[in-house]
């Protein structure tokens, strides 16, 4: 318990420094304008308390094909941990599907959850969910007719009412979207460590 106790705090001690650092003004070049600085200060995601927040300065230069590629990912990788925290929570919780996961019968129930399944899952079921994968990344988490906004995959295919917003509200579930899923990877980040560290994830 002192080992896992001393664990916790060097994690949330580096984490308490790291975002110190992050906060730290970070230094601007001479011959960088303020109007590209404040290039993106008005796009989705600049919004309180932070605001326009890049302290690493990876679109100080103004470039918005730069922008919208890491806006891109931003976006992809906040739906993926959505997800990811939803199952997690799910398997965590005690629920999993009837019937078994191979013919040898592997029942569902018996695969733990979070790290211990990736070994106890079959070779061909693993397998199988990595086809899975690569199969939404080529063919359908993309953009392939010229979206309304970066990270917009309806294609003409999927809608649920999105055209019927106002454009207002069209940005605020945008915002709504972008911030949920920031909240996300820190939240799945949390999830991995706190099994890692052998900490009680539910009550």
């Amino acid at each position: 318990r002192f080992e896992i106790s001393f664990k916790m705090k060097f994690a949330v001690f580096a984490f308490l420094l790291a975002s110190a650092a992050a906060f730290a003004p970070a230094q601007q070049s001479a011959r960088t304008s303020v109007a590209t600085n404040m290039a993106f200060e008005n796009e989705i995601g600049a919004q309180q308390p932070l605001g326009y927040w890049d302290p690493l300065g990876l679109v100080a230069d103004g470039d918005q094909e730069k922008f919208d590629r890491l806006r891109y990912v931003e976006i992809k990788h906040g739906r993926i941990c959505m997800l990811a925290v939803a199952g997690y929570l799910t398997q965590e919780a005690g629920i999993r599907l009837p019937g078994d996961i191979d013919y040898s019968g592997t029942s569902f129930e018996s695969i733990p959850n979070g790290f211990a399944a990736l070994s106890a899952v079959p070779g061909a079921g693993i397998a199988q969910i990595i086809a899975f994968i690569g199969f939404l990344e080529i063919a359908v988490m993309k953009d392939i007719t010229g979206g309304e906004f970066v990270g917009d995959f309806r294609n003409n295919y999927l809608d649920f009412g999105w055209d019927t917003f106002s454009e207002d509200k069209k940005l605020q579930k945008r915002a709504i979207e972008l911030n949920q899923g920031r909240a996300a990877q820190m939240g799945i980040l949390a999830l991995m460590v706190h099994e890692q560290l052998g900490v009680s994830i539910l009550p």
